[in-house]
């Protein structure tokens, strides 16, 4: 009779939740990532983090360690969701992709004009009020002011010519589906990555300024 409920709580333990099966879904395309904290939806804070009045709830990595721990090793992803199963999504930028990160309206505008000219968008996702494109990184080029970053403790920049629009790459991250926003949003696929080539990021640039 004891062994019963017992099995039964250790199978309702080890049931993966949907951020790791995602999670292990973006390492097995080469994809690392890191956990996030989470937004709360109970008592005074608003996000799991031990920062007081955090500007970012649930939209930043729980340790500043995440460039050095963000991993496609399963095994140690499955170890930090087991212990946080509401961890949020981070993937690192400036590896294997950029993403460039815009107003809904101007990356909805974008996707509609693209899908006319038959063009491919790649991976893109919502995220709240931004659209998320994913393209292929441009490596380490020589001039530093190629590159726009985004961390948690300040805005990140803007291209002069296109305002509005962000540029994450070295040393930046973005939230990944399905992660969960303040106010019970998620950030969600609207292309799922599809393992074709990412597009190039200056023809996607084009397209977006355009829009934007």
């Amino acid at each position: 009779m004891v062994g019963v409920p017992l099995a039964r709580r250790s199978k309702r333990r080890t049931r993966p939740t949907k951020n790791i099966v995602n999670v292990l879904q973006y390492a097995a395309i080469g994809w690392a990532a890191a956990p996030g904290a989470h937004p709360l939806t109970r008592g005074a804070r608003a996000c799991s983090c031990d920062r007081l009045g955090c500007p970012e709830p649930g939209a930043h990595p729980v340790t500043p360690a995440w460039r050095i721990q963000a991993t496609t090793d399963t095994a140690q992803l499955t170890r930090w969701w087991e212990h946080d199963p509401e961890a949020n999504v981070i993937l690192p930028t400036g590896r294997i992709f950029d993403v460039f990160d815009v107003p809904r309206a101007a990356g909805l505008a974008t996707l509609t004009r693209m899908d006319a000219k038959g063009q491919s968008t790649g991976p893109v996702a919502e995220s709240g009020d931004r659209v998320l494109f994913f393209v292929a990184t441009r490596g380490a080029p020589e001039d530093d002011e190629e590159w726009w970053s985004c961390d948690l403790d300040y805005v990140p920049a803007t291209i002069d010519e296109t305002p509005g629009l962000r540029w994450h790459c070295r040393e930046s991250y973005v939230l990944a589906p399905p992660s969960a926003l303040p106010g019970g949003a998620t950030v969600t696929w609207l292309r799922a990555p599809s393992g074709l080539p990412l597009p190039d990021p200056l023809v996607l640039l084009a397209e977006l300024a355009d829009c934007i």
